[in-house]
């Protein structure tokens, strides 16, 4: 990411780009103008600016309408938008606040204003670009331990991955919160990661495990909890790689957690790695016990709500594999 913040600035009067030139060229910033509300949307589209500093007295298309349109446009919505008026009715700026400006500042400008509220934005702009860098770098991480998963026990990476697209499907069916999307895909990429401490010779075991051995492998979601318990930024993920084992009735395990004691992610993701592993042949099974085909699930999931699954998730469930193919 370069040092200086780009700026694009969308003005139709000469006079207005060389004001603004004159006041934010302090060697902080690269500046871009446009003539109009098209050529801003080119521009926006190929610069990706830091911030949009918008005159809303544009020809053709005024300044409402392009912050309506950048707002609309999925790979522009997250820059910020600074509009520049001259009006100063309540009404203006409201209509702007509802095309998606987040900032005004009035003609004729007053310079320390301006050039102290272009900064904070644009270092708030900064600090976001920044936490995202980061969040796709604890992402990568995340890979990183699945594919190690993977390197032991080949099923276990497509098995979380596909579970991880169910998953958000389900999710978004349910009217999951969509600031909470990226949680729940996380804790569905982690939820198995804890195998990783798990002896080869239970882990990798063909054929039922015996007592002793599936008290073992239980242990799988609490060496995950523990080993990640204190990266905050994972903790939403954590509920789902630590609860997605408890059951409705409170017979599941590591806690033995009962119905709303289960945090919701993890409730919402048991349904779904139930079906997964019951819809895939797996290595642990008796031998001849294969994958079960899709009424058998389909019967099995409606038997347990309310006993392993939170009976609002299992209509919606099936509703969604009877829908086509996942």
């Amino acid at each position: 990411m370069s040092e200086k913040s780009l700026l694009l600035i969308v003005d139709d009067e000469p006079i207005a780009q060389m004001t603004m030139k004159a006041l934010l060229n302090t060697g902080e910033y690269r500046l871009e103008f446009a003539d109009n509300g098209y050529q801003a949307l080119e521009k926006a589209a190929v610069l990706m600016p830091d911030l949009i500093i918008l005159d809303i007295m544009l020809p053709g298309m005024d300044g409402y309408e392009v912050c309506s349109k950048i707002r609309a446009n999925s790979s522009l919505s997250e820059i910020p938008i600074m509009m520049v008026t001259s009006l100063e009715d309540r009404e203006s700026r409201l209509r702007g606040f509802r095309a998606g400006a987040e900032f005004f500042i009035s003609k004729p400008f007053d310079t320390i204003e301006l050039q102290t509220r272009v900064r904070t934005v644009t270092q708030l702009n900064r600090y976001r670009h920044l936490q995202e860098e980061l969040e796709h770098a604890y992402d990568l991480t995340l890979e990183g331990l699945v594919k190690a998963l993977g390197v032991r026990h080949k099923e276990s990476e497509s098995h979380t991955r596909h579970l991880v697209m169910v998953t958000e499907k389900l999710a978004r069916r349910m009217g999951y919160p969509e600031s909470g999307i990226p949680h729940l895909k996380r804790g569905a990429l982690l939820h198995d990661v804890g195998k990783i401490g798990i002896p080869d010779a239970i882990h990798l075991k063909e054929g039922p495990l015996n007592s002793e051995e599936k008290r073992e492998m239980q242990r799988h979601p609490t060496l995950v909890y523990e080993m990640l318990k204190h990266i905050d930024y994972l903790g939403p993920a954590l509920e789902i790689a630590y609860c997605h084992h408890e059951k409705w009735d409170g017979t599941g395990y590591p806690r033995g957690l009962k119905g709303e004691e289960i945090p919701y992610s993890a409730r919402l993701f048991a349904i779904v790695d139930v079906w997964e592993a019951l819809g895939n042949d797996r290595f642990y099974r008796p031998e001849g016990q294969k994958s079960w085909p899709t009424e058998t699930i389909i019967a099995y999931l409606r038997d347990q709500s309310g006993h392993h699954f939170d009976p609002q998730f299992v209509e919606p469930f099936i509703e969604l594999l009877t829908g086509g193919p996942l």
